[in-house]
């Protein structure tokens, strides 16, 4: 089973380092989990899309047309924010890139569940989660966290 990496996150200003990150975890045969809306998720997406990859959307409502255009495979919760649970969950290790409180939520769910976190430098700042300053950094850390 190829692993999967949660990319986390919002905010426009972060959309090209979410997309890095998306195209290089797609490089390392990942694929790419996310919350299936708009910026750093689909910036995510759009970058392992790029590269030949797979990803994955886990929306908080119960329509699939509400993921974006770079989603493979959509998974429908109608949860709302409870649905950040299943992004956490879903990964074997999480990037974390801006954010704000549901970024945060789905720090602290991965983190209880022993998940690998690792944030870009400049977005969220939690007590236990690396932070690193590039998006090559970050895929690195992430994967190491997953041997």
């Amino acid at each position: 089973m190829p692993r999967q990496v949660s990319v986390i996150g919002s905010g426009a200003e972060w959309e090209t380092a979410a997309e890095e990150v998306g195209r290089l975890l797609a490089e390392r045969e990942c694929v790419v989990v996310t919350g299936g809306l708009g910026e750093v998720m689909a910036a995510a997406h759009r970058g392992a899309k790029k590269a030949g990859g797979q990803t994955i959307a886990i929306l908080p409502g119960e329509r699939h047309d509400a993921a974006h255009e770079w989603a493979d495979h959509v998974v429908v919760t109608g949860l709302g924010h409870a649905r950040n649970f299943a992004v956490a969950a879903s990964g074997h290790a999480v990037i974390a890139v801006g954010g704000s409180w549901g970024t945060l939520a789905e720090i602290a769910f991965a983190k209880a569940l022993g998940r690998p976190v690792v944030a870009l430098s400049g977005g969220l700042t939690v007590e236990g989660v690396e932070v690193v300053a590039t998006p090559a950094e970050a895929v690195e850390h992430a994967l190491g966290a997953t041997r």
